[in-house]
């Protein structure tokens, strides 16, 4: 396998862990993990038309996003793996704030993919981004 260490990352997301494959997608490969901060595991998104923003994040999510951008800001290229659909889905989230927050990180990201990833070992994540990557490259 080709050498992508510090050009292409591997980033997990769920509600209260992501996990970041910086050194590269070969077997045995173990992620750095970055948790939500405590009490912030969950989103309340509130609808209330008096809001400015209708989508308050808390401040433990911001956190944790931040800690992402920051983690594989120096990163090339970046797969997201998540699962989750519209509003469950923390990936999405994330991207979005990144958009928001961190536009050089958003245009590093080349592709997103749905996955259960709590259901899924690290070594089949990662078999799964060598699949995309060979697929893709």
């Amino acid at each position: 396998m080709t050498d992508i260490s510090n050009k292409f990352v591997v980033v997990t997301l769920t509600h209260g862990e992501a996990k970041i494959w910086a050194t590269g997608i070969d077997k045995g490969q173990k992620p750095e993990k970055i948790h939500v901060p405590a009490s912030g595991n969950h989103h309340h998104f509130r609808t209330d038309p008096k809001l400015s923003n209708a989508t308050k994040e808390s401040t433990q999510v911001i956190t944790y996003f931040n800690e992402i951008c920051a983690a594989v800001s120096s990163e090339n290229e970046i797969l997201l793996i998540g699962h989750g659909a519209g509003k469950a889905s923390e990936m999405l989230h994330f991207i979005q704030f990144a958009e928001r927050k961190h536009p050089e990180v958003a245009k590093k990201i080349v592709d997103a993919i749905e996955a259960d990833v709590i259901a899924l070992t690290e070594p089949q994540i990662l078999a799964l981004a060598r699949t995309w990557f060979e697929h893709y490259r």
